[in-house]
């Protein structure tokens, strides 16, 4: 209740000072039937009306139209007076026409002897705070709304002691409880019997809350006992002050994606095992032919008397034993275990130095064209096995062009950007070399060309191909840190893409790998193989080349003549050797003992033994790959004695 005279609200007073100062609220006074008697400056400012306009007009003026009809204004100054306050919001009208939301409150004046003389009012804008709250209001119902139409996710929240709050369809159709069946109970039940006893429920609103998020697929269990794969984020929410509340959870039942990448799993081991089968049933129908030539024409041999015939089962058995050391290399290219001898080379200098090779490897109806692009970047690359995958691709294009066609073998230099790399996958942006052989053969259909670098895959004819050669040149250039490419479309032919990636090193040409083997008599070879009937052979070789020789079966026979006053030139190893010292680890201790020593290695498998150690850092250490020719032996033997190892 409001009492004063009229003298308070007088202008002059300080009081009246005061009020007039206000602009953020209208106020002003009423007659006891209503009519404007005084108008602060906030009255003005949000009606819009000046004191000279209104003062003596009714209050009424300010209602809107349908409030007036009702008897609104007077019907709120008979509350105040019964009631002694009257409060509302609602809308008001400004002088031009302009509605805003308001506060309004109206209190009675009284006299003092309880006569009512009048009612204070105070009118405060609120439009922009209910444009606000309206706006919030209908976020919020859209945010129900989607919540609600969301039936794919278990969208809900839960307190801090982990009690359910909220709950959508979604959680609904996924877990199977209804809303009013789940409020107010512990989202654990949703967990299986042995997460519960561990723990895990409590420990993910740990973690979601010290870490802002909870993420993790496990199994989840439905209404009905059922269980299914879920996906589950959990993130805790604050209030406007940063105090946690509680957290949000969203699941889904990923169950059926589970169950398919299960099944694409299976699938591809039971690929894998197909083409383990494949390789295994190739390799031993290749290595029992090979076997039966050799055992054959050993057999033979000792029942022969005829010099003649002795030589040629001996040639024969030769080209056998030769037929498997090729597929044994073919079989270690596609593994990429096959020890490799990188060196600078200029690919244009090896496919022109190779080119009359490559068209006898073709027909007369073979048109072989040669687009080598002028200052073509350096590889680093093993020269022998690069002119043998070249000729593998040639061979396969000559075998898809029956009646003839157009075989070109072009180079380029090119940029590998991230984008390219990521679909060639598994090779790292930066600069290639890119060598292409373009046939117009048959090609290929793409079930065909999904499995063309299978081993032992083939669409020949029986005895027309081993399935090996694009095996071969996919374990070459992969072991090089390259990649293949293979597009094909049946009558439009078939494009193989090479790229090797640059070398930074100085310019080398094409390696001489036709070097013969000189004699030397007074040199001695420390010859070192675990294997007696390999290390007979080795050491006979070695005498018949005109070497002194010392044979030894393992690394600790070897130090021990290394460690006598015996004259070594020549330490030839191989890299793998009985448990203890390997042929590598042997180098290093023979050159601790002998710094001048000249070491050969050789090899069929390395395994672990060379990955990481650069044993050909040294000028004077070889290699050369097992199983190898007598000839290409007694060359690396006598380029390391003469002090120029291959």
């Amino acid at each position: 209740m409001t009492n004063f005279g009229h003298d308070q609200t007088d202008s002059n007073t300080d009081y009246g000072l005061l009020i007039q100062s206000i602009t953020d609220y209208a106020i002003y006074r009423l007659s006891p039937d209503g009519i404007v008697t005084t108008w602060n400056a906030g009255a003005e400012r949000i009606k819009g009306y000046a004191a000279s306009e209104v003062i003596g007009q009714h209050y009424s003026l300010f209602f809107t139209p349908e409030d007036r009809a009702g008897h609104w204004p007077q019907k709120a100054l008979g509350i105040a007076a019964a009631a002694g306050r009257f409060d509302d919001e609602g809308w008001r009208v400004r002088k031009d026409g302009t509605r805003f939301w308001s506060s309004v409150v109206i209190d009675p004046i009284w006299d003092s002897n309880g006569q009512l003389v009048g009612y204070a009012k105070v009118t405060r804008d609120l439009t922009e705070n209910r444009t606000a709250q309206e706006a919030l209001r209908k976020s919020e119902r859209r945010l129900r709304l989607l919540l609600e139409s969301v039936v794919h996710y278990a969208i809900f929240t839960i307190d801090l002691q982990g009690l359910v709050t909220s709950w959508n369809p979604g959680a609904e159709r996924t877990k199977g409880y209804a809303r009013s069946e789940i409020l107010g109970r512990s989202f654990s039940q949703f967990y299986t019997p042995d997460d519960q006893a561990a723990g895990k429920p409590a420990k993910a609103l740990e973690t979601a809350r010290t870490t802002g998020r909870y993420e993790e697929e496990g199994w989840r269990v439905r209404k009905d006992g059922s269980q299914f794969w879920a996906s589950v984020v959990i993130e805790p929410m604050a209030d406007e002050a940063g105090q946690p509340i509680g957290f949000t959870k969203i699941t889904r039942d990923i169950t059926e994606r589970r169950s398919l990448e299960e099944a694409r799993d299976q699938l591809h081991r039971a690929q894998k095992m197909e083409t383990v089968g494949q390789l295994t049933g190739g390799v031993a129908h290749d290595f029992n032919n090979l076997l039966a030539i050799v055992m054959g024409s050993l057999e033979l041999i000792a029942a022969a008397n005829d010099h003649d015939k002795i030589r040629r089962l001996v040639t024969t058995a030769q080209r056998a034993a030769q037929r498997g050391a090729e597929l044994t290399s073919r079989l270690l290219a596609f593994a990429r275990k096959q020890i490799l001898l990188p060196e600078v080379s200029d690919v244009n200098i090896l496919v022109g130095n190779f080119e009359a090779l490559l068209k006898q490897a073709g027909t007369e109806a073979t048109q072989l064209q040669l687009n080598l692009s002028p200052d073509l970047w350096l590889s680093n690359i093993d020269q022998a096995q690069f002119l043998a995958a070249l000729l593998n691709l040639v061979v396969n294009a000559r075998d898809a062009m029956p009646s003839g066609g157009a075989l070109t073998i072009e180079t380029r230099n090119v940029f590998v950007d991230p984008i390219t790399a990521a679909q060639l996958t598994e090779i790292a942006p930066g600069p290639y070399v890119r060598i292409v052989v373009r046939d117009t053969g048959e090609g290929m259909a793409p079930e065909v060309r999904a499995r063309a670098i299978e081993p032992f895959y083939t669409t020949k004819d029986v005895g027309r191909g081993s399935g090996l050669g694009l095996s071969q040149v996919y374990g070459f250039v992969r072991q090089s840190n390259g990649q293949i490419q293979i597009t094909s479309e049946v009558g439009e032919g078939t494009t193989v893409t090479i790229y090797l990636p640059r070398s930074n090193l100085g310019k080398s040409g094409a390696a001489d790998i036709t070097k013969q083997p000189n004699d030397d008599d007074h040199k001695t070879i420390l010859a070192v193989e675990d294997d007696p009937d390999v290390l007979e052979i080795a050491v006979e070789a070695i005498r018949s080349f005109g070497y002194n020789v010392y044979p030894a079966r393992d690394a600790t026979e070897a130090l021990s003549i290394l460690q006598h006053d015996l004259s070594v030139d020549v330490l030839f190893t191989d890299v793998i050797l009985p448990p203890g010292i390997n042929g590598v680890e042997l180098a290093q201790n023979a050159l601790r003992l002998r710094p001048s020593l000249r070491v050969l290695l050789a090899s069929g498998y390395p395994r672990d033994a060379l990955a990481t150690q650069d044993v050909f850092a040294r000028t004077n250490m070889a290699f050369i790959r097992k199983p190898y020719k007598l000839s290409a032996l007694n060359a690396q033997l006598e380029s390391l004695v003469r002090g120029t190892p291959n």
